[in-house]
């Protein structure tokens, strides 16, 4: 049965691999699709699918943004939006720039503890991808500081550390509106990690058309739980590992976790049917 893993990532964010080289991997999986989500931005999509047409796998756009509610992040993934769509290539433009801002302020404040790292080595490092958290990790391991860009986390520039700045995010609600006005799919990712799953009705009703219901690390009795949760909200249960490359130790490997195809077809129906699924309060803004 042909399979569709519609969470992964590239180079184009955080992920350790190129968009070719995740269909490569795709291919040599057996996937007939697969889900292109980077964080906050479209950057890697046309490469993928690119390299997609050339090795026969079908490449799904997408995008993941991150969320806050209520102190807890939350992930919002958005699938076949408009990539030419004006204002939501500003909002992620804007989020790329706050990225920046962010890294910045987490140099200076390293800097500050005592390590000799620049702002320069962290462009470098992140390259052509949405700068983020990860990139700094990985300048520490590389200057010695730390062994791992786990070990960077835990101690300097996780949540609650002394290198660690907040970064703007939108709401979920305010995603779902985004995504909708992009002409996208908008679908709640892995809900057992962020476990608010009250607020899935209200994001039902603003316009939410799907649950990432297949997760590596949802237990059985989550699925079977947001199975149901589909049922009752007419949501699209959808799927994928959350790949981020083979030194992601922390997310699921390619595959880890599948839909089939026939999850590809709903979500292209479902926007389809987009214009009368969105609420009217966001058609008339």
């Amino acid at each position: 049965m042909a399979a569709a893993d519609l969470h992964v990532h590239t180079n184009a964010s955080d992920g350790t691999e190129t968009p070719a080289q995740v269909i490569s991997l795709a291919r040599e999986a057996g996937l007939a699709a697969i889900g292109i989500t980077d964080h906050d931005t479209l950057e890697g999509l046309v490469p993928a699918m690119l390299a997609g047409g050339e090795l026969s796998v079908e490449v799904i756009p997408g995008v993941e943004l991150s969320t806050e509610h209520e102190g807890v992040e939350i992930h919002i993934l958005g699938y076949l939006v408009d990539l030419s769509c004006r204002d939501f290539l500003e909002h992620l433009r804007r989020l790329h720039a706050n990225r920046k801002e962010r890294s910045l302020k987490m140099v200076k404040k390293l800097q500050e503890l005592g390590m000799a790292i620049s702002f320069t080595q962290v462009l470098d490092a992140a390259g052509k991808a949405a700068i983020g958290r990860p990139h700094i990790a990985r300048v520490l391991v590389e200057e010695g500081f730390v062994d791992t860009e786990k070990e960077a986390f835990n101690k300097y520039i996780g949540r609650g550390c002394p290198a660690y700045v907040p970064r703007f995010k939108y709401s979920p609600f305010e995603a779902v509106r985004l995504i909708l006005q992009a002409g996208g799919v908008p679908v709640l990712a892995h809900p057992g990690l962020a476990g608010r799953d009250e607020i899935i009705p209200g994001l039902a009703k603003a316009g939410l058309m799907g649950l990432e219901v297949y997760y590596p690390l949802h237990a059985r009795e989550q699925i079977t739980c947001y199975l149901d949760i589909c049922a009752k909200y007419g949501l699209i249960p959808t799927g994928g590992s959350d790949y981020h490359g083979a030194g992601h130790k922390e997310h699921g490997q390619l595959a880890a976790a599948t839909v089939p195809y026939a999850t590809v077809q709903k979500l292209r129906k479902a926007r389809s049917r987009l214009s009368s699924a969105i609420p009217a309060y966001i058609k008339n803004e």
